[in-house]
């Protein structure tokens, strides 16, 4: 009777470890899908443009629409960054097709050197595809000393084959929204409670899309 026990509490004691394996396994599995999750999410994002990513291009359109578009743009700094972020224009209109460049404006309001990156993206949504970067500063690591102020342009023209798809056929207004994240956490926390409420975020677009 006693072997009987022992044999069983020894099975069951296989069958448990063989649950375990199987269950960290299973999570680490799903940590690596998560982390490749997101590269691959983002390399998807601006091969389709999906998610309002807009696209990067090297060259100049070579076809001008006589139709005009609005282009807004937005502003906002996240995670206590100390910096005054704002776009020099508000909105420019242009044709479609039509080459074009603006410029956003950043100060760094903190007593110490601060580093951010740019995100971006544009409504509504669906025209991300056909809203083209010749230049811009997204994605860049910028640096900014105590006070300075740094001009950013972004050079873009809206794809003339916006009009060719159904549901933007007749759209007379997009936003290009920029986000600028810190890119040294510990500086931006301290930050945070150094800068005034309300310096860190700054949206200088109203949009009718929500931008």
């Amino acid at each position: 009777m006693s072997d009987t026990k022992t044999q069983l509490s020894q099975a069951k004691q296989r069958t448990n470890r063989r649950i375990a394996y199987v269950c960290s396994g299973f999570i680490v599995g799903m940590v690596g899908m998560a982390y490749a999750a997101v590269p691959l999410y983002d390399m998807f994002c601006k091969v389709t443009g999906y998610g309002g990513t807009t696209q990067r291009v090297e060259q100049y359109s070579q076809t001008v629409l006589d139709r005009d578009i609005k282009v807004r743009f937005d502003a906002n700094t996240a995670g206590g960054l100390p910096w005054e972020f704002k776009p020099v224009t508000r909105d420019v209109t242009i044709k479609i097709g039509e080459t074009t460049q603006i410029s956003y404006e950043a100060k760094n309001a903190f007593s110490q050197p601060t580093s951010g990156r740019a995100s971006f993206n544009v409504t509504p949504q669906l025209a991300g595809a056909y809203f083209m970067k010749v230049e811009c500063f997204c994605f860049t690591d910028t640096e900014l000393q105590p006070g300075e102020t740094m001009d950013m342009p972004v050079v873009f023209y809206v794809d003339p084959a916006i009009v060719d798809v159904p549901e933007l056929r007749n759209i007379q207004t997009i936003t290009l929204s920029y986000t600028f994240f810190p890119l040294d956490q510990g500086a931006s926390q301290t930050s945070a409670a150094t800068v005034p409420a309300g310096r860190n975020s700054n949206t200088d677009a109203d949009t009718e899309f929500g931008g």
